[in-house]
């Protein structure tokens, strides 16, 4: 069953905003092995040039994974979370994550095809400060496989 075309272009504003903080920078870098001093030790990370601990550069995959769920759990789109797979995710960076900031997503459906009987998804989310000040673009690319393929 094909994906809703009509989703092409929607987009959902922000719901909440998530404080990032000093402690979830710790526990994701930790998550990923990367030692690096600034993202756990504050004094590091001022003589770097940020205003506190900064995030690694895939931390906003936190933020944005609610706003993805929230998409892909809407009923009208079709999709099958059971037969998605993650295909492709990209990080554009504008500024610096650092501890403190409040985070704000909106996320936008991109695209919808259908090819070799699977369906493809494109969501673009801007990650920006409840100011307004941008700090991540990102891409997820999500494929949903097709249950009439895996029959033929």
């Amino acid at each position: 069953m094909a994906l809703e075309q009509s989703f092409v272009g929607r987009e959902y504003p922000p719901e909440s905003v998530y404080e990032v903080g000093r402690e979830k920078i710790r526990e994701f870098a930790e998550a990923i092995g990367d030692p690096r001093p600034e993202y756990v030790d504050v004094e590091v990370a001022r003589s770097l040039g940020y205003a506190d601990v900064v995030a690694p550069p895939t931390f906003t995959t936190i933020v944005n994974l609610a706003s993805i769920n929230r998409i892909v759990n809407d009923p009208e789109l079709g999709l099958d979370y059971s037969r998605m797979v993650h295909g492709d995710q990209s990080f554009t960076h504008h500024s610096p994550v650092v501890a403190g900031d409040r985070l704000e997503v909106t996320t936008t459906v991109e695209s919808i095809s259908r090819r070799a009987g699977n369906d493809f998804i494109t969501l673009r989310a801007e990650i920006r400060t409840e100011a307004g000040d941008p700090r991540v673009t990102t891409k997820a690319l999500l494929v949903v496989r097709d249950a009439d393929e895996e029959q033929a």
